[in-house]
Formats: C-alpha cells, structure tokens, sequence
C-alpha cells in the first residue's frame, strides 16, 4: 500500500491497524478512516490478508466498526496501536467498550478491584477495562475468606457501586451463577441491571472454593453446559450482548483433558470468552489456546504463589490469550499497607509521607476538586457573594471582629450585637451597664469542627446573648438553649450540652463555662 497518497491514515494510526476476524466466511469489521484530499472515493476500498481486514479513507470523519453483533462507532484518535492504552471508544455502553477490545490485537490486562475507590484507581492508571474479584470482595465486604460465604445480592449490591464509579467496561465475578441454571439466568439479568459488561460463569458445586485452593468440586458436563446456555438464553431476552465468559475449574478437580472438553462445549453453548483456571504449565496454556480458535482465552495471573505461571503479556500474547486478569495486586498490597500503618500509628508514629499520598492528593483522587468546579455551575446568589458554598461561610471568621466594627461604623444606630467575639465581650460589665447574674452570667463556648477534621470556629459567647447565638451558627435555631442552661444550673465548668453534627456534616458542640 502506499501510503504517502493516504496522510490522514498516517496521522491516525502509528501502524496500520489490524483486526482479527471472529468468522472465517466474511470480515469481521469495516473501517472508515477519514479522508485528506481527492484520493478519496467515495466508498471505502479493502484489501484482505489471511487474518486482517484493512481499509482505506473515504469522506466520512468518523470510524465505524460493523460486526455481526452490531455497529461500533468511535471517532478516530492517533496511534491506535497493540497497546491496551491505545484502545478508545466514544460510545457510553460498556458492553461495546469490552467487545471491542476483545476485537482489537494483542492481550489486554485487567487488574481486578473489589470496591469502586480501587475501580477508580485502576481507571486512573489508564486500564481499559477491569475485573471484579469475589476472592477480593468478600474480603474486604465481608472480612470472611472466598468460600461461598458471600451472596449473590451482596455481590451485585457492591458491583453496581463498581460499575457506577467508571466509565471503563467492568467484567463481574459471577461465581457459579448461585445455584441451578434458573439461577444463572437471574445471576446474568441481574449483573446487566447493575451495569457490567462482562460476567464470568464457573462449573464448581455449592458451596464454592477459591481457585487454587483445595476441595474444589464441579457439577456434571451436562449441567455445567447448561448453566452457559441459560447465560446466553439470559442475555438475548434482555435485550443486551453482556460478554459471557465460561471457566471451568476441572483441571484441578477432574483432569486437564475433562477442562478442555468443557471448553469446547461452552463455546459451543455460546460463551464469548473461555477460562480454565489453575493451569499448571506452559504447555497445558499453550493447549488451551489452541481450542475452539475463534473464541477469546482468558489467563488468571494468580500473584504470590498460584498454580498457574506467571508470564508476561508479550508472553500471553504469543501463547495466545487475548485477555489478563490480575486478582490479588490490588487487595493484597492494600492489606499490606494497612498492616504496616497500624504498626506504626501503634508504635507511637504515623506512616511516612512516601508510604502515603497527600491530604491533597488524596482529595484529587477522590474528585473534591471537581466536585468544586462543577459546584460552581449551580451557586446561588449568596455563595457567589460569600465566595464559596454557603454551609461552610456561615462559619467563616471572616465575619467576625472586623466586619462587625466596620458595619458599627458605618451604621452606629444598628444594634450593638450582631456576632459575639472575645473583644467584644470582654467590654461587657466593665462599667456595670450590662449585668447578668446566676446561670446567665456564665458563659457558653460554641465549637465547630469542619467533616475535613480541622477547627471551623472556637468562640466564647455570654449566656445572657443568646439571642444573637444563630447568626453564628444557623444551625443551632430551634434548639432550645435557654431550656439546656436552666437543667445546667449549678453544673460544674464544661458542661457539654449539645453535640451533633449539621446537614453539612460539620460537628457542633455547645459547652457551658
């Protein structure tokens, strides 16, 4: 091909883009890349190599990717190249977002989280997609090892936090779909209702083990195919095309051999991706592989010491495995570094700053700072005028002491009290004018405490001014404060006569002096 006569495909790929074919019968996509000059007709040209399809521009600005399951669309990006990070699509279902990647060359790595702050971070570091773990899960839900405890609606509950956290394809733990194929086929409705693109089905008995563990059963061939039937027969009357990945976990329980039977008949019965967990060699990978060769293999990178070796994703690659899922990186290093700051906090310390990010960091991560922005959209006209949100001005000390000089100044005939600061109060009952004598002559301290942690407001305020008490702190209108001060009478100093924490989430707490 020549392609000084086609600049705008140099411009978009950094090579020239190659997909394999799903169908030995008829291409599996056709691409429309964007034209730069008269070169173009008006329909696209092709040409075809054993395994790829490769199309040249036309007039349209778009890329379209058309497959028997139906048409993709993404505008075109540069350097859509083997690299997983290289793989974008503008379409919001993730269930297209996943397909495509299985579509696209190479093998794609998806760690796997267990809740959606480790969901965000796996987006944040530039994956593509990710796995959900129950092994992961149940430890960090239910603090209770992978054995069965956890139920299908726990597992759905935390996997549509998951899926609502990202906007990156989520493929699901589905276990052994929770029972018989009727089950199954509520499991799979049920993880299309919570949003994943992906859920993967295994062959073990109830209870259930944690791969590479001991004690692992499975049902009958029979059975086990049809639990992937009612997965596919599931998703078509849903409406949906959620990515059924089939693993069989017979390698350990029956034999090598009875795993590939079963691979074969759940790709057969239907299933998108094919799985065998716990494989023991090279060999016995580069077997799998080699089965049913038009459906997508998964590799299960079990860290710290499973039954399956580890290999790189160039290595998977060659092997033949279009997908990775990595499913103890996550919670395991998260374990660790727990362990490591409780030792330290009881040690006296806290953890050391590289072992941590920042306050601030911390709050990026978890989107403040967009928060704020996007906050900005919907002031009102008293935040804009504040400068910030209205529940945290209403505190500010910037309305204190020298706001309120300014305004006797300029306003002498307005009442004297408005906010009560320790200046102003010291100036009361120095020449008798204002006296107040029992419960009344005590003083109240009032003290915010932001939801951040750190002190909002500390002040000092004369029982006989609680009057003004809710232009300093609106939420304390309603409370009955005259009430709590007459059941203190004769308390000792420090009586704490409220506690609680405002719609803001900030805590308020009233001592009596």
């Amino acid at each position: 091909m020549n392609s000084a006569a086609f600049p705008s495909l140099q411009s978009s790929f950094s090579q020239t883009p190659s997909f394999h074919s799903s169908q030995s019968s008829q291409p599996a996509f056709s691409l429309s890349l964007p034209s730069s000059s008269s070169s173009s007709s008006s329909s696209p040209s092709t040409f075809r190599t054993q395994t790829s399809l490769y199309l040249l521009p036309n007039n349209n600005n778009n890329v379209f990717l058309q497959k028997p399951r139906g048409a993709y669309k993404f505008p075109p990006r540069g350097n859509l190249s083997r690299a997983t990070s290289g793989i974008s699509c503008s379409a919001a279902d993730p269930v297209k977002k996943l397909r495509l990647i299985l579509d696209s060359p190479g093998t794609h790595q998806g760690p796997a989280c267990f809740d959606a702050l480790s969901a965000k971070l796996v987006e944040k570091a530039g994956f593509p997609f990710c796995f959900t773990s129950g092994f992961s899960i149940s430890a960090a839900r239910l603090g209770m090892p992978d054995t069965g405890f956890i139920s299908y609606g726990e597992m759905v509950d935390q996997g549509q936090q998951i899926t609502q956290a990202v906007s990156i394809p989520v493929i699901g733990d589905g276990d052994n779909g929770y029972g018989n194929a009727m089950n199954v086929k509520r499991t799979v409705k049920g993880y299309i209702r919570a949003g994943f693109a992906g859920i993967i089905l295994e062959d073990q008995v109830s209870p259930k083990a944690c791969g590479h563990t001991r004690g692992r059963k499975v049902v009958s061939r029979e059975e086990a195919v049809m639990r992937i039937k009612a997965a596919v027969d599931a998703r078509q009357e849903s409406g949906s095309d959620i990515v059924i990945v089939a693993r069989t976990d017979s390698r350990q329980a029956v034999s090598f051999d009875e795993s590939l039977w079963r691979c074969r008949a759940f790709a057969e019965a239907g299933a998108d991706v094919l799985f065998i967990d716990a494989l023991a060699s090279r060999e016995e990978m580069r077997a799998f592989c080699e089965i049913s060769p038009l459906v997508s293999k998964m590799a299960n990178m079990l860290e710290g010491g499973g039954k399956t070796p580890i290999l790189n994703p160039l290595e998977l690659e060659e092997i033949g495995y279009k997908i990775v899922a990595y499913p103890l990186s996550l919670i395991g290093v998260s374990i660790q570094a727990m362990q490591d700051a409780l030792s330290a906090i009881k040690g006296g310390r806290i953890p050391p700053p590289g072992s941590m990010p920042s306050f601030e960091e911390i709050k990026e991560t978890l989107g403040f700072n967009d928060y704020y922005e996007e906050e900005k959209r919907y002031a009102t006209s008293i935040s804009r005028q504040t400068g910030s949100s209205a529940s945290s001005n209403v505190y500010s000390m910037q309305r204190s002491a020298q706001d309120d000089r300014e305004q006797r100044s300029e306003s002498p005939q307005e009442p004297v009290v408005e906010v009560i600061t320790p200046d102003v109060y010291n100036n009361y009952g120095a020449d008798g004018s204002r006296s107040f004598s029992g419960i009344w002559s005590r003083t109240l301290r009032v003290k915010i405490t932001g939801r951040d942690g750190f002190e909002k407001l500390d002040v000092r305020i004369p029982a006989g001014f609680l009057d003004g008490i809710t232009n300093i702190v609106p939420a304390l209108g309603g409370v009955n404060i005259k009430e709590l001060l007459d059941q203190a009478s004769g308390e000792a100093g420090g009586k704490l006569l409220l506690d609680f924490n405002d719609t803001a989430g900030d805590r308020i707490q009233v001592f009596l002096e």
